[in-house]
């Protein structure tokens, strides 16, 4: 069985990512502490500082895994300071990605769409194109998203230096089954008054962002490539071409997207890696499912 290193393997897309490939890899987690419980069977754990390059460097060298799937990091805006959220993900991401090149490990690793920067604050940017894919301008605007699109051209310098494979995902708004965040916002959203979200008003189940994990690993794939991960609707249960049209006003692109489906694009995952969305908000908002370590969030 290959051995898969997982960072941030402790934080919300990291849990049910290791729970995820547990039955196909043998897993070791890494992340800023061990969890407090008993680690599933296959999966090991071990602790460490991505922003210091000497301990996963060593982690990385002595495991020498046949994969790396690296999801820590700052995971949005306001959660740190601008400069310590930017200096803190482009440093791990660096390091990381930089040691698995060296052990020729091909490499998974969690970007995010808000390197599109769709909206500069209350503000809407005019948008080259809908439904945004990956061949839109990125153009972030703010220091998570400039993260993620240096993050990408450390991606690319991987790919180029050491010849081993990297997929960037890009993930939406990743929402937990039974504790989704998007009621409040659907509750408070006028159509007729909307204002321009980032995210196009899209989400992402996190059970579907571990499985396009578990796809890209398992694919056959060289150099770079990013793909976008969204839920295949919009979490306002409003149509998106009207949403758009009012927050955008005379900015906005001609949209002819149906009804609420989503106004980010998943044809390239689904065209190369077979992957498509199952999880809406419509039952997933209270859906009861075991969340994996839940003693450790």
């Amino acid at each position: 069985m290959e051995t898969v290193l997982v960072t941030g393997a402790l934080g919300t897309l990291g849990r049910w990512t290791v729970a995820e490939l547990a039955d196909e890899y043998d897993v070791l987690g890494v992340d800023r502490h061990e969890p407090h419980g008993e680690s599933p069977e296959g999966v090991e754990y071990l602790a460490a500082d991505l922003t210091e390059q000497g301990p996963i460097w060593e982690i990385i060298h002595d495991v020498e895994p046949d994969g790396v799937v690296h999801l820590a990091a700052v995971p949005g805006a306001g959660h740190r300071a601008g400069t310590e959220t930017f200096v803190h993900n482009v440093t791990s991401t660096y390091n990381v990605l930089t040691a698995a090149g060296e052990v020729g490990a091909d490499v998974v690793w969690s970007s995010s769409e808000a390197t599109y920067g769709v909206t500069a604050g209350e503000e809407a940017r005019p948008l080259a194109s809908l439904p945004v894919d990956e061949t839109h301008p990125q153009r972030p605007e703010d220091a998570y998203g400039t993260s993620k699109v240096v993050g990408e051209l450390v991606a690319e310098r991987t790919v180029r230096t050491y010849g081993v494979s990297v997929t960037s995902l890009q993930p939406s708004w990743i929402q937990v089954p039974g504790e989704y965040e998007t009621a409040a916002i659907r509750e408070g959203f006028d159509i007729e008054n909307p204002t321009p979200s980032g995210s196009l008003w899209s989400y992402v189940d996190v059970r579907d962002v571990a499985r396009l994990v578990g796809r890209a690993l398992a694919a056959e794939t060289t150099g770079h490539e990013s793909y976008i991960a969204v839920a295949e609707d919009n979490y306002v249960d409003e149509p998106t071409a009207e949403a758009v049209a009012a927050a955008w006003g005379d900015r906005a692109p001609e949209c002819d997207i149906e009804g609420d489906r989503a106004a980010f694009s998943t044809a390239k995952a689904k065209r190369d890696l077979g992957w498509e969305p199952r999880h809406s908000w419509h039952t997933a908002e209270t859906e009861s499912v075991a969340s994996p370590l839940e003693a450790d969030r």
